[in-house]
């Protein structure tokens, strides 16, 4: 009797986790995703053209290009639009250094109450600090790789 009861209970609670667990569209979010990161990346493109228009060399429109982006991003976070774009295009608007910067000036912004140094000199790093150090650690790995690989006389 107990365990029929416990049962009858087991499949209630299924049925209510199935009711309130979202459902997700994956082709839709795939598509708003797309969209998303490549109406960043056009922006992106359009401040690249316009900065050689102007006159800079190639180098120089993209150093630009990303300088205006990633203000562009924070002070969309500053005025809670950019996680709006994050949440509509998922990994769209995560991925390009606008996300990146966003998770920054993000994680500034919500701990600004602790102050200014343990607030958001500590907390600004939440995020930036593991892919800093991780970019870093893996780029001096690569080098040591290459240089050996180089002494070895496998790359000229």
């Amino acid at each position: 009797m107990a365990n029929t009861e416990q049962q009858k209970k087991q499949k209630q609670y299924e049925k209510y986790v199935k009711q309130v667990t979202p459902t997700h569209n994956l082709p839709l979010n795939m598509v708003k995703a797309f969209v998303t990161g490549g109406l960043i990346c056009v922006l992106g493109q359009v401040i690249l053209n316009f900065a050689k228009s102007r006159g800079l060399d190639t180098e120089m429109a993209g150093t630009w290009c990303s300088v205006i982006l990633i203000l562009l991003s924070v002070i969309l976070t500053g005025f809670n639009i950019y996680p709006k774009i994050g949440k509509f295009g998922g990994a769209g608007g995560l991925v390009p250094i606008t996300g990146f910067a966003n998770s920054v000036a993000a994680s500034a912004i919500e701990f600004k109450a602790e102050g200014q140094v343990f607030g958001i000199g500590c907390k600004i790093f939440t995020i930036a600090g593991p892919v800093i150090l991780y970019g870093i650690l893996s780029s001096w790995v690569l080098g040591i790789i290459y240089y050996v690989l180089k002494l070895m006389g496998v790359i000229s």
